[in-house]
């Protein structure tokens, strides 16, 4: 099996700072989490914004270059921002700071879909900020849209102006055959890195089973110019990726995903899961990949070609 790669997402837009006091929300909590986790054995960070007066996810250019820059100069990670934001962002406001930036990777959310973070309002009773209850609630009537006209001009804007790679987010079988459209009409090249993301209510069931159909389908679509990724959501995140690994597959964590590094057990940070899971992978007999591993491995453009 090739190197390992481990992926993590620092604080991502569905959790809210009122369901964990670690959730990094300012521009230092964020940069020395992320240098952190690369510390710890993240090739790759996953990065979102947060407004630092109350912890709301944030589109502002500004929010990430708050960032960006101190995590660029204290670890060698990839920094791979998000287009998908928030589904309460509209396109131009998710791009704004990645177009900013010019990264080496982006992610890409293959599909409109149904994002439901609502049944995890029924579980706070003591709020720190007046939007993160409505915030929840209005998920049950929110969508978060990426039209195929959508999914083109991130690729056009990232990938062909910008020479950024993607970490193409599949929800759902459906879009791993949306991808392999793009593929036929050669607006995406290989090596392909897909993160198969399980666990969101709106997308595919936690279950094992999804995750060997992911692989067969994707197998058969792909060949052997993809490599695959898992990200799960709660406390399946650590069964899940351990599985991914298992499959030859690479992994992801951080706090955008799971909260937790136990049942019943707050993670103190990023690093700390990132810890946890390269542990398990190097006892299955997997060796981790370095930044530079990773960047060979899916043909990136380099750190110095950025704008951060």
């Amino acid at each position: 099996m090739s190197k390992i790669i481990i992926t993590c997402a620092i604080t991502g837009s569905i959790h809210t700072p009122s369901m964990s006091p670690y959730l990094p929300i300012t521009a230092t909590q964020i940069a020395e989490q992320s240098i952190a986790a690369a510390q710890a054995g993240a090739a790759i960070l996953h990065l979102h914004a947060r407004d630092p007066a109350n912890g709301r996810p944030s589109a502002d250019p500004a929010h990430f270059m708050a960032f960006l820059p101190q995590i660029k100069q204290g670890c060698d990670a990839v920094l791979n921002l998000s287009t998908g934001g928030s589904a309460t962002m509209t396109l131009d406001q998710r791009l704004a700071a990645p177009k900013r930036a010019a990264p080496e990777m982006c992610s890409l959310n293959m599909g409109t879909m149904n994002f439901a973070l609502y049944p995890a309002a029924a579980r706070i009773t003591d709020w720190k900020f007046d939007w993160e209850k409505p915030f929840l609630e209005g998920t049950d009537d929110l969508v978060f849209k990426n039209t195929p006209r959508d999914m083109v001009h991130i690729l056009h804007e990232m990938g062909t102006m910008r020479g950024a790679r993607f970490e193409f987010e599949c929800y759902d079988v459906s879009h791993l055959y949306m991808l392999k459209h793009f593929v036929d009409r050669g607006l995406v090249q290989g090596p392909l890195f897909i993160q198969f993301v399980f666990g969101v209510l709106g997308g595919m069931g936690p279950d094992p089973e999804n995750l060997s159909h992911m692989k067969l389908i994707a197998d058969k679509l792909f060949g052997d110019s993809y490599a695959f990724s898992v990200l799960a959501a709660g406390r399946h995140q650590m069964p899940l990726i351990t599985l991914s690994a298992i499959l030859g597959g690479h992994v992801r964590v951080g706090l955008e995903d799971s909260l937790m590094i136990a049942r019943g057990t707050l993670a103190r940070s990023n690093a700390e899961q990132v810890e946890k899971i390269r542990g398990i992978v190097e006892a299955l007999g997997r060796s981790i990949a370095t930044p530079a591993e990773a960047r060979q491995m899916l043909h990136l453009k380099g750190a110095e070609l950025t704008a951060i």
